[in-house]
């Protein structure tokens, strides 16, 4: 990836590119921006294929990519009465703590602000995720072992449930 020894390298050069988009997959990252100086390079990855993009734009003019409806598009809004608990990373979404165990939670399971409702990969890193509110959970929208993004809706909690 560098061209000499001593030299950085160069984020605008093809093969560095291939090798972070291979990075985001084997990590799986959806998203990468790189920057020098007044160029710029977003990677953007879609949908459960993994197709990428590559875009080379000058800092001032670093737009944000547009691009088709997502693989998995937000949920409708939900009822006002429910709570949302999101993604605080984004990374691979794990229902259980190991394969054979029961799921942390299903739907009707009472839980508690201190209750892990799932785990999230990110770089090999397991982060159990609390709930962060009390109720029942109404909703689960993600199936286990799927990739998650920052922000996207998990579950959702009936506080009067």
């Amino acid at each position: 990836m560098a061209d000499k020894p001593g030299s950085k390298p160069n984020p605008f050069d093809v093969e560095t590119i291939r090798e972070m988009v291979r990075l985001m997959t084997k990590h799986g990252l959806s998203e990468l921006d790189i920057q020098d100086g007044d160029r710029k390079v977003r990677l953007k990855r879609e949908g459960k294929e993994g197709a990428s993009s590559a875009v080379a734009l000058p800092a001032q003019a670093a737009a944000p990519v547009v691009s088709a409806a997502p693989a998995n598009p937000t949920p409708s809004a939900p009822p006002k009465n429910l709570i949302d608990i999101k993604s605080p990373t984004p990374g691979t979404f794990y229902s259980q703590e190991k394969p054979g165990t029961p799921p942390y939670v299903s739907k009707g399971t009472k839980v508690t602000p201190a209750t892990i409702v799932c785990q999230i990969e990110a770089m090999k890193l397991f982060n159990e995720i609390p709930a962060e509110c009390s109720g029942t959970i109404a909703e689960i929208l993600v199936e286990n072992k799927q990739p998650v993004e920052y922000g996207q809706i998990l579950f959702r909690v009936d506080p009067n449930g």
